[in-house]
């Protein structure tokens, strides 16, 4: 075989041979890609068993991701999680579970769902009259309750009955103790107690039950949520079953099917899209935040940042965000009817930014009135800026003689950063935190003596939103500590209590 010909074996030879290596890999892509979604791990209070079913079925069939679920005492679950550090999301009967679970850092975002309220459970007719909170103290009454150590409804009674002091009374009246809410429900089913002291949601799957409320039980009532697992290694697919739960037209119309009192509750989307407005100002506090948001809960956040006089503008001619995080409270105030319950989060105070060294010796607000200054402001109707300074001027008498040597009314203060960086300007009026990024080639001189000069910063939820849980969400993630340490670095001060936030 001459060589040539060995050449054109060797060159078909590998030709072939990548072919097949190609080959190889396309179909192992295509076997992944066919592979079921990893399932979800929820540890789940008994006491929601069987709506649960009825969510699982519902979920399962729409996705094809697998819930797996282990029931049982709330008590139990918590410290199971705590033992095994393993599992997506934990529902246990009772909020104060997911409170024990954030702080021992089990537990990131809580979802609520719905609440119960604790009662007596009876036979159908009453067959022992039993009517108030005494006849369940008759010797002749044979009256059980799940443990105050291992299942939610047992530990709120408790707490409810132990400030009344009538705690005592019952547990030396209690026949049986049980580790379950549904336990109980079955030996009043099946005849091995006359009572039992239950959430009233439970009661909906037993035909031959029925139940009584009773005063002294009025404030024993759980609120019912999920908690993501901190260690989940799939937030993503945690918070998305944790939303098909919460929405009203999915998880919570399978709760309220089953007796749970439920309200609210976000729309359901699969990938739901938030939209948020925020004054321009804000944006280098929370940019990276909701960006962060955004990839962990799998949705997408549509921000307008611009001057607030031009959102509110845009808001009032129909283009109604879900949120609106506002520069100044007056530009809230101006879209009341659309955010009723705004939130002061942070302020941010006007400064006079001025060249590196301050050449131009500029100390104070008068000194802007000199003929030879170009200065830079922000426009009053586009943003809450412009309308700060205004006011600001006019506090300190200086509004006539200074609007003369006004060059520049901006909707943003970054624009009249950017022109004090090219030398268009030789002063501006603008926040702090305007200057945070530009501190290398700006100083900047504060107000001194002029409150006005201070603007606060609110935060409010859409009253018509479709997705006021998630925005929430947002919110919390806004007033965590890493996000506080970012409005810090970008010149602002932290005004909210960071307790109201998480």
């Amino acid at each position: 075989m001459s060589s040539k010909n060995r050449i054109l074996l060797l060159i078909i030879g590998s030709v072939i041979l990548l072919a097949g290596i190609f080959a190889i890999l396309n179909l192992g892509n295509h076997a992944t890609s066919d592979d079921p979604p990893q399932s979800i791990m929820l540890y789940c209070a008994a006491s929601n068993r069987a709506v649960m079913e009825s969510i699982r079925e519902d979920y399962e069939q729409e996705f094809g991701r697998k819930v797996d679920i282990q029931y049982g005492p709330s008590q139990t679950l918590l410290s199971s999680i705590e033992v095994t550090r393993s599992g997506d999301l934990f529902l246990p009967a009772d909020d104060s579970y997911l409170d024990m679970a954030r702080d021992k850092q089990l537990v990131a975002e809580v979802v609520p769902i719905a609440r119960m309220q604790a009662v007596v459970a009876i036979k159908r007719n009453n067959p022992k009259s039993i009517e108030q909170f005494s006849d369940l103290l008759r010797d002749e009454v044979r009256l059980v309750m799940a443990s105050p150590d291992t299942a939610a409804i047992g530990k709120v009674v408790r707490e409810v009955l132990s400030a009344d002091g009538q705690w005592e009374l019952i547990e030396s009246s209690v026949t049986a103790s049980r580790a379950t809410v549904n336990e109980v429900a079955n030996d009043v089913a099946i005849g091995a107690a006359d009572a039992g002291i239950v959430y009233d949601a439970v009661l909906n799957t037993y035909d031959d039950l029925e139940y009584i409320e009773l005063p002294e039980l009025a404030d024993a009532a759980s609120q019912i949520s999920v908690g993501v697992i901190a260690s989940t290694d799939q937030p993503q697919a945690a918070l998305h079953f944790a939303r098909y739960l919460s929405a009203r037209d999915r998880g919570l119309k399978h709760y309220a099917e089953f007796g749970f009192r439920t309200r609210g509750g976000d729309t359901w989307s699969d990938v739901p899209e938030l939209s948020i407005f925020a004054g321009s100002m804000l944006r280098p506090a929370i940019e990276d935040t909701i960006a962060a948001f955004e990839k962990r809960e799998g949705i997408k956040v549509n921000r307008v940042y611009n001057g607030c006089g031009i959102l509110v503008a845009q808001m009032k001619a129909g283009q109604h965000p879900d949120a609106y995080f506002a520069c100044d409270s007056e530009f809230m105030n101006q879209v009341h009817d659309l955010f009723p319950e705004p939130v002061p989060v942070s302020q941010n105070e006007l400064v006079i930014l001025v060249q590196k060294g301050n050449p131009k010796n500029i100390r104070s607000l008068r000194d802007l009135t000199r003929k030879d200054l170009r200065v830079g402001i922000g426009h009053e109707k586009q943003c809450a800026m412009g309308w700060v300074t205004q006011n600001t001027f006019r506090e300190s008498g200086i509004q006539q003689e200074v609007m003369p040597n006004v060059t520049v009314q901006s909707p943003t203060g970054d624009m009249l950063v950017n022109q004090l960086l090219t030398g268009s300007l030789d002063t501006a009026v603008a926040y702090l935190s305007n200057a945070a990024g530009a501190s290398e080639s700006l100083d900047a001189i504060r107000i001194q003596d002029i409150s006005c000069s201070v603007a606060t910063q609110p935060w409010a939820v859409a009253e018509e939103s479709k997705y006021p849980e998630l925005a929430g969400r947002l919110f919390q993630q806004i007033c965590s500590q890493s996000s506080q340490g970012i409005f810090a670095a970008e010149g602002f001060r932290w005004q909210l209590d960071a307790n109201k936030g998480e």
